[in-house]
């Protein structure tokens, strides 16, 4: 089959590697992004911008986790598809993702425009941060029809098994993020200082780039995108099973965000802001010591998706366990950074004492919780490609919202933010507890998206 890459033939442990080390620079590099906003606004901008942008973040990753969860839902098709060798179903699913997820971007660029000061008054964000949180929200909704989209072709490109060329384009719009970062944020010759804002008009230009060279190399190189109308045509059936496969995982993704702006209102109620702006570092290093997982899990999934299509279901439990050992001996390493050198990685973002000690502790609280967060993601990982992304789902919300929110709440009042902290750690162990349980009960081995009578014509 034309533009195959074929995930099941030859060393399980290699295939996944070599796949799951472009999506994890790839990864990287993305982190960069949020990385150098976060870290010449807190520099050259002030403190009570951090405290905007931590506010900023859930919500950023609600808009980030419903693209991924319909793009999920077009990878694994592509992927199984692929594995069947069933090219005109590919050819489908692509333009019909891309007619239904570009109408889906439009919409949510305006419902955004519209109430986002509405979405932070919500969240009890402080007053001196409202405006800052404003400056960046407003831009940044503005890009969002080039996140839609590049994200949707990056996960084609998975779906057929090629991690590599979305890596090289990211990077090509990294580096240019890295570079417009200081200039329009500080201001540069001609250029004016524009502080908040211009590290959102840096990531909308460097986004529309990576966008850009995307659709170029879908459309000269691998032909996989039509110049005519007609072939985006809307397939009920098809969007049926995206959505049953992504939605799910769009709406874990999202809850999880929401969990984390109820947790960011919580964290506001704190007389220090001191404590909001400590959260709004550490967590992006937590950005940082999840990509590993969150690689392997993309690796996973394909493998799976291509397991399936092909029919060799026997080889995914060797994707299993290879993802595992590979996500503990990564996530052991950064655990053990995170415990050791909590303040020097806290300090290069921020150098207020009080944001420093506040900030190492959280990373000396939740870095414990880095392994189990990664094995759970390698089990999501098996059951996403598997077609069966409802268990996850279910198994998150029980955490996030049993667990997470009502403890945080709880454990607030005797013990300040390491109470927040705590909080966060118990609901990751959890969450594994429910996922292993449901992986080696196996009913996920009874998925099928594929089924001769589900094809539209």
């Amino acid at each position: 089959m034309k533009n195959k890459y074929d995930l099941t033939e030859g060393s399980v442990l290699m295939n996944l590697v070599k796949f799951s080390v472009p999506l994890l620079l790839g990864n990287l590099l993305q982190a960069f992004y949020s990385v150098a906003d976060t870290f010449w606004v807190g520099r050259f901008v002030g403190k009570d911008s951090l405290g905007a942008m931590a506010n900023i973040v859930p919500l950023v990753f609600i808009l980030v986790a419903l693209i991924m969860g319909f793009t999920m839902g077009t990878s694994v098709l592509v992927s199984q598809y692929t594995g069947a060798n069933n090219q005109d179903m590919v050819h489908k699913t692509i333009h019909n993702s891309i007619l239904v997820l570009g109408i889906s971007a439009i919409i949510m660029t305006i419902i955004g425009i519209i109430f986002s000061k509405d979405i932070l008054l919500l969240m009890n964000i402080k007053p001196e941060n409202m405006q800052y949180a404003l400056d960046y929200l407003n831009i940044y909704f503005y890009g969002l029809i080039f996140m839609f989209g590049y994200n949707l072709f990056s996960a084609i490109l998975r779906g057929l098994g090629d991690s590599k060329t979305p890596l090289i384009f990211l990077a090509i719009a990294s580096i240019l993020n890295i570079v417009l970062d200081p200039l329009f944020i500080v201001g540069w010759g001609i250029i004016p200082k524009m502080g908040i804002k211009g590290a959102s008009v840096a990531t909308l230009i460097s986004q529309a780039i990576s966008f850009i060279l995307s659709v170029i190399y879908l459309n000269r190189k691998l032909h996989l995108i039509s110049h005519k109308l007609s072939d985006y045509r809307y397939h009920k059936e098809l969007t049926i099973k995206m959505v049953k496969i992504g939605l799910p995982t769009g709406i874990k993704q999202s809850l999880v965000s929401l969990g984390m702006m109820v947790l960011v209102s919580i964290i506001n109620n704190f007389d220090s802001s001191d404590v909001i702006n400590a959260f709004g570092v550490a967590s992006r290093i937590d950005q940082f010591a999840h990509l590993p997982a969150q690689s392997l899990s993309l690796a996973v999934s394909a493998f799976t998706g291509q397991c399936f299509g092909a029919q060799k279901y026997d080889k995914v439990k060797d994707g299993y366990k290879w993802g595992v050992i590979l996500v503990v001996g990564i996530t052991s390493l950064i655990t053990l950074v995170a415990y050791i050198f909590p303040e020097v990685i806290i300090s290069l973002f921020n150098k207020d004492p009080e944001v420093i000690r506040i900030g190492s502790r959280y990373l000396r609280i939740v870095g414990f919780t880095y392994i189990p967060f990664g094995i759970m993601f390698i089990t999501n990982g098996i059951l996403r490609g598997a077609g069966d992304s409802v268990p996850p789902l279910i198994f998150t919300l029980a955490a996030l919202w049993v667990v997470r929110v009502p403890l945080a709440k709880i454990l607030a009042t005797p013990l300040g933010s390491d109470g927040v902290w705590l909080a966060i750690a118990i609901s990751y162990v959890i969450t594994l507890v429910f996922g292993q349980t449901y992986y080696f009960s196996g009913r996920w081995k009874k998925k099928r998206v594929i089924m001769s009578e589900l094809d539209p014509s």
